[in-house]
């Protein structure tokens, strides 16, 4: 239990710290949004902006983001605006939630897909290793006479399959052989198989009638698997693999894809503006980790309100994905009326053929149905989510599955008696 009387004087202890790190976060915040601010007068188009960045080539410094033709569009009205950041203003209000609703009925007639996964790690005190992926899927139509499906895909990870495709077991002689890292991935590739085979069926299921636009696929993370770079081979590459997977499924098919990434600590703004802070006589941008791309908008976006789409141009898992290593784009969308943005990442395709305003209405619109989060996506999570009860059943299941085939199954006397404390 937490020992309250104890907290306030360890928080004490503590409290010039808190505030020699506030003091610091707000001065290179409020750089950073300078910066930003006036973008608008230092790069007069797309092309002279990137003129200033590093080049686009393996083994450059990474640009974090380069722009597109929306920078361009953006500027033509920037210096007419009370605020001169990047940002494309939603244009309306709602007094109401029901007039909300009323307007999101923009989405009759376009099906949103969403996918979601949850997983049960290998139990280290159980005498036989098992692990158990979910996902789940939603497919809804929005019209008429048409249903929608909520289903799940499951799979059972045996002991071979849950070995460590890395571990040195004479580096560590004590250490689980099992690894929790083939769980999560198994989990992920299965996500992606999911949304790959649901964009397949969905492409030859469009009727004439259809907007090109749709279905709209959401992805609940991002599709730069940046995270992959700490991870060995083959972990590594098959993130990578995975990842080209959808970005190509959905150029082929010509599906919108959107990365929907709710709370997002990207840093491919900031990373930008130093690069071209870099190239003024007197820079003034220091490098930091205290802020991240989302805060750079804090206090000037409205509900609905998006940024100019951007490129995402890091130099680090990026180059593994060779030709498509310039194919994710990114913008930042008002998703709430106190949180940061929501960044959403989508194949630069959907830019290039002039769709993104009306995929964006349809995301913003199922985040009307949702509450401030994509009702598609929070329904897949309903649909794949394992909770503590669905864990104890699972464990009963199985241990009733290997008696039935002569073996026993055992777990230690500590997980019982941690379980019944809790």
């Amino acid at each position: 239990m937490l020992h309250k009387g104890k907290l306030q004087a360890a928080l004490n202890a503590k409290k010039g710290q808190f505030s020699l790190f506030d003091g610091s976060f707000n001065e290179q915040l409020g750089m950073y949004q300078y910066a930003l601010e006036h973008l608008y007068e230092r790069y007069p188009s797309s092309s002279q902006m990137e003129h200033m960045l590093p080049p686009d080539e393996i083994g450059m410094p990474s640009a974090g983001a380069r722009p597109t033709l929306e920078f361009d569009r953006w500027l033509v009205n920037a210096v007419n605006q009370t605020y001169h950041g990047p940002v494309f203003p939603f244009g309306r209000d709602f007094g109401t939630h029901e007039q909300a609703r009323q307007w999101a009925e923009c989405i009759e007639g376009v099906t949103t897909i969403a996918v979601d996964g949850s997983q049960l790690m290998p139990w280290r005190d159980a005498s036989i290793p098992v692990g158990l992926v979910q996902v789940g899927f939603f497919v809804n139509p929005h019209a008429r006479g048409r249903t929608y499906t909520k289903d799940v895909r499951m799979e059972v990870l045996a002991p071979e399959e849950l070995m460590d495709d890395v571990k040195n077991d004479m580096e560590d002689p004590d250490s689980y052989p099992y690894s929790e890292m083939q769980v999560t991935q198994r989990r992920y590739l299965l996500e992606v198989e999911t949304i790959c085979d649901l964009m397949r069926q969905q492409a030859a299921a469009r009727r004439e009638e259809d907007p090109i636009y749709s279905p709209v696929v959401f992805f609940d993370g991002s599709l730069v698997v940046s995270f992959a770079l700490t991870m060995p081979n083959p972990y590594r590459q098959r993130y990578i693999d995975a990842a080209l997977s959808l970005l190509r499924t959905s150029e082929e098919l010509r599906v919108p894809l959107i990365g929907y990434i709710d709370t997002s600590y990207a840093r491919d703004m900031i990373t930008m503006l130093r690069r071209l802070d870099a190239t003024l006589p007197r820079p003034v941008l220091r490098d930091t980790k205290k802020i991240h791309d989302a805060l750079l908008w804090r206090g000037h976006l409205r509900w609905g309100d998006r940024t100019p789409a951007m490129l995402c141009a890091r130099n680090d898992v990026l180059e593994s994905y060779g030709p498509d290593h310039n194919s994710v784009a990114f913008c930042y969308l008002q998703t709430t009326a106190v949180r940061p943005p929501t960044r959403l990442e989508f194949p630069r395709w959907m830019l290039d053929d002039g769709i993104l305003d009306p995929v964006l209405d349809i995301v913003r619109a199922e985040i009307i149905a949702g509450n401030g989060y994509p009702y598609a996506i929070e329904t897949a999570d309903a649909v794949s989510v394992i909770t503590m009860q669905d864990r104890n059943e699972f464990y009963g299941q199985f241990q009733t599955f290997l008696e039935r085939q002569g073996v026993k199954f055992t777990y230690s006397t500590k997980s019982l008696s941690k379980n019944r404390r809790r």
